[in-house]
């Protein structure tokens, strides 16, 4: 890939974003595109002049925006941390080719109860056994959702129908046009790398769920035993819903289940830990966050600390 030097800015490119959970992906993309709007590293000389002691808000809307081209390669959840692909100025043409890509993912998978949205931050459906459910049993079970499957994307998914994002018509309670379709996608690998089956374990896990999730197997019974809880990870083809996978995954060990974390570890060769040659590694968040409010000193290049991450983050176009 070029590299980047001195006499090649600005620059258009790609560079991967450490995202965290909570914000949305389009809020993280509409704070970044008022910081590179302000950076020689993307911005001419004449444009950077024009907007010279403009201070960065926020609060601002769409129409308040800065005038450079920004885009994300994927939408992350809310709830969902993780690579965020980020492509600016000529690099948003190359954002298509990160939907499609291999994508990495772990994920914690909470037994015993159904959400409408399939995570933690959507309302509870349907509460189900969980005692009976092993590690053996789910392990047995995941070879049926490794390789060439078809799964039906959850209602709470940007993927429009009749020109509306699914989305809209769950959130407003609007019946749909027709079934949602299912689609197939490939599950290149899928394994359990924990167990939580202690309540202390579940403390972590539990985070994501809503207040009215407390469960128990039989209503009847006084006993408390925590639920079932597993982290998986995968590694799939573009278009796989993880939210799905779980949910699916849940019903055919005859319980039920939903996402309560969710990490994006790789999207294309853009990772959060790089381990093969050709990775590029993401920017922590905390960096821009920390620019937003403060751009800080620059170095004897003219750099400031966000600036150098991304430079040694960046693919140049």
């Amino acid at each position: 890939m070029p590299k980047v030097n001195l006499s090649s800015f600005p620059v258009s490119g790609l560079f991967g974003v450490a995202k965290p959970s909570g914000p949305t992906s389009m809020s993280i993309v509409n704070d970044l595109q008022q910081l590179v709007a302000r950076s020689r590293l993307f911005v001419d000389e004449e444009k950077l002049a024009k907007i010279k002691g403009k201070k960065l808000d926020r609060r601002r809307g769409k129409h308040g925006r800065e005038s450079i081209k920004i885009g994300q390669g994927g939408t992350l959840d809310p709830l969902a941390d993780g690579v965020l692909v980020i492509g600016v100025g000529k690099g948003t043409k190359k954002l298509n080719e990160f939907l499609s890509c291999t994508k990495e993912y772990q994920t914690t998978c909470l037994l015993g109860c159904e959400t409408d949205s399939y995570d933690g931050e959507g309302a509870r459906v349907r509460l189900a056994p969980w005692k009976h459910v092993t590690r053996e049993q789910v392990e047995a079970t995941l070879s049926k959702f490794t390789g060439d499957i078809k799964q039906v994307p959850p209602i709470f998914s940007a993927l429009k129908m009749d020109g509306k994002p699914l989305y809209e018509y769950a959130r407003k309670g609007i019946p749909l046009p027709r079934p949602i379709e299912e689609r197939q996608v490939t599950v290149q690998s899928l394994e359990i790398v924990k167990w939580l089956g202690k309540k202390h374990a579940l403390e972590e896990a539990l985070k994501g769920v809503t207040k009215d999730s407390s469960i128990k197997d039989d209503p009847e019974t006084s006993d408390d035993i925590p639920p079932t809880a597993f982290v998986l990870k995968m590694r799939v083809s573009g278009g796989t819903y993880v939210r799905s996978l779980v949910h699916d995954l849940a019903h055919a060990v005859g319980s039920a289940g939903h996402v309560v974390t969710l990490t994006r570890s790789r999207q294309g060769r853009f990772v959060l830990d790089p381990a093969e040659e050709g990775d590029r590694r993401c920017v922590p968040w905390r960096v821009f966050e920390k620019a937003m409010e403060d751009a800080g000193e620059v170095d004897d290049d003219g750099w400031t600390e966000w600036e150098r991450d991304v430079i040694e983050c960046l693919e140049v176009m």
